[in-house]
């Protein structure tokens, strides 16, 4: 292992872009779990992204260019992760004395403030790393083989046992099923140029997602509303003449009455409301509470689970003596790590992200074709996560709850989010040289 290790490293300073499949491939297939000592279990996928990134840099430094891809985006994550660091010292100096800590705390939190630096450097990864199109489309289309046709097995009877073993902890995750189906779906709905075979294969991975999340994993809300919400987006996105007769279907069942009630059923109505929607609430609520003792900073990265199990927790005729308190909603997690400064720029950067890949100039130019296909799907993407937060700290984990297992789920979103920054700046190249080839040449001066 430490004889491959170091000819994968010699390998990756020279092509630390590979690393971004391999990536991928580790999100999907390592199943390995790196225990600590603590509340942390790491896995190859939060080994494998510092690595790449460590080699990204080397290559920066022996190639002499060490330019960031310019992207709107990189100004609010950047601060993002250096408010994170700020709170983390903040909540440190500010501490109750009355809250006891553990000696491994500070691993803890590191390691929660890692898990945002790791999703940013998947961001970064593959907007610096992907030069062109051609190697984007590998990278999709890599994601799309092994993640589509392990996702394909998994719910083939006899199989789904025997799967298990050669896949991560990501194919129980919602994130994992909702990028799958934008990512499929775009293709299937922008690239023309696509073959029959992967038509046909695209189609079967729409319909697994689609059986897998409404009625294999019924239970999980966050499946079912994550799949449901990326396809909304796809066919919103797609099919402009639709948008009107949708808005009105909506309003006309909601005013009837109908809407409403039948998702509550469809969610497991009054008996699924008490066991985790009621009971969430009462857990919001005591985070809030304990964060108000700094709302600005926050109580610093993972520190609220210190915090909020100082008292019991009542709901209904529920005492929990010692709750192991988890908010199980990525902004309520985002307000507790690093206040209303720290929500402030994860929206700032989500806001740019969200304007780059609706921006006219880049969907006006790739209409149709693999970038049409990959900039509307990873919209749908980022739209469906953005609305999984609200269910649990799926795309920035919670330590103490999805964490890093969950990291290799989550991983993957801010790894094709990137490749929208990556598309601008290769759009933007082509322009350039375009320019230059209608650019007269100017002739020679006379001496």
């Amino acid at each position: 292992m430490l004889l491959i290790g170091v000819a994968a490293s010699l390998f990756l300073i020279r092509q630390p872009v590979l690393g971004t499949i391999g990536i991928v491939i580790a999100g999907l297939t390592l199943r390995l779990d790196i225990e600590t000592g603590t509340a942390v279990i790491l896995n190859p996928v939060t080994l494998l992204i510092p690595a790449v990134l460590t080699f990204w840099l080397l290559n920066m430094v022996l190639n002499q260019d060490r330019r960031m891809t310019p992207s709107p985006a990189n100004l609010p994550l950047f601060l993002f992760l250096v408010a994170s660091l700020f709170s983390l010292f903040v909540g440190r100096a500010t501490w109750d004395p009355a809250v006891p800590v553990h000696n491994s705390f500070y691993l803890v939190q590191t390691a929660q403030w890692a898990i945002f630096a790791f999703s940013a450097g998947a961001f970064w990864l593959t907007a610096n790393l992907v030069q062109d199109k051609v190697f984007l489309w590998r990278m999709t289309a890599t994601f799309l083989t092994v993640g589509g046709t392990l996702a394909i097995l998994r719910l083939l009877p006899g199989l789904d046992g025997q799967m298990g073993r050669f896949t991560t902890i990501a194919f129980i995750r919602a994130p994992l099923w909702a990028l799958l189906t934008a990512v499929a779906g775009g293709q299937l709905l922008w690239n023309h140029r696509l073959s029959i075979l992967w038509k046909l294969f695209l189609a079967t991975v729409l319909l697994t997602g689609l059986y897998y999340a409404f009625f294999v994993n019924r239970e999980s809300s966050s499946t079912w509303i994550g799949v449901g919400a990326a396809l909304g987006v796809l066919i919103w996105l797609r099919f402009p003449g639709l948008r009107l007769p949708l808005i009105a279907a909506i309003v006309i069942l909601s005013l009837t009455g109908v809407l409403f009630p039948t998702v509550y059923d469809f969610a497991g109505g009054d008996d699924d409301w008490f066991r985790t929607g009621g009971s969430r609430w009462a857990l919001i609520s005591r985070v809030v509470e304990v964060t108000m003792r700094n709302p600005v900073t926050g109580l610093g990265p993972a520190a609220y689970r210190l915090y909020a199990n100082m008292e019991p927790l009542v709901y209904a005729h529920i005492f929990w003596v010692d709750p192991r308190v988890n908010s199980h909603n990525n902004y309520v997690d985002l307000f507790s790590h690093g206040g209303l400064l720290g929500v402030t720029l994860f929206f700032w950067f989500a806001i740019e992200v969200m304007r780059l890949g609706l921006g006219l100039r880049l969907r006006k130019q790739y209409q149709h074709g693999f970038a049409g296909g990959y900039i509307n799907g990873i919209l749908a993407a980022g739209a469906a996560s953005l609305i999984l937060m609200l269910f649990a700290d799926w795309i920035l984990p919670f330590v103490y709850n999805i964490g890093f297992p969950g990291f290799q789920a989550s991983v993957l979103v801010w790894l094709f989010l990137g490749g929208l920054v990556s598309l601008d700046r290769i759009d933007k190249e082509a322009e350039f040289r375009n320019a230059d080839c209608l650019t007269p040449e100017l002739p020679a001066e006379r001496q």
